[in-house]
């Protein structure tokens, strides 16, 4: 077997897995952190309609309601191939290989701060349209996000 079929084999297996655990049921309502992975929550997910299909921003607050801290790694999405994390420091922008989900905390990623950005838009969405993300981390599972798109001036009120 090569290294991606042996990748795939494993990542089917660890979903079998999980699809048992689920459902044998082996879940409580408390908000520790299962199977020692963080649970994560996203709020406010938004994107402004964007002026041209060369790029857009990404923004929402990830939420971390255990006591495991954990990183966001990657995004993915249909719309573009090149999702970037993006960190504001001292006004300039930088890509970023990660970006930390406190224990007990969140990561806001808003304007003029931290965010995602989408490079070379397959198309470009309008006022009204989801795009469809998946955020990925460091110790949680994969997150599936519909970015609702909004007009060029929305900022969100989730503070």
């Amino acid at each position: 077997m090569n290294r991606r079929t042996t990748r795939r084999t494993a990542l089917f297996a660890t979903a079998a897995l999980t699809a048992a655990f689920a459902i044998a049921g082996c879940s409580d309502s408390s908000d520790s952190a299962k199977d020692g992975k963080p649970v994560l929550k996203v709020t406010g997910a938004f994107m402004p309609q964007p002026v041209t299909s060369e790029m857009a921003g990404g923004f929402m607050v990830i939420e971390n309601t255990s006591d495991t801290a954990d990183k966001l790694t990657s995004v993915t999405s249909t719309i573009s191939d090149d999702v970037q994390v993006h960190e504001t420091k001292d006004q300039k922008m930088q890509q970023v290989k990660s970006m930390d989900v406190p224990a007990n905390g969140e990561l806001r990623l808003e304007r003029g701060g931290s965010h995602v950005m989408f490079m070379g838009l397959k198309n470009t969405p309008k006022v009204g349209d989801k795009v469809a993300v998946e955020l990925h981390f460091e110790k949680a599972d994969p997150v599936k996000v519909e970015l609702d798109v909004k007009e060029r001036t929305y900022n969100s009120t989730h503070h």
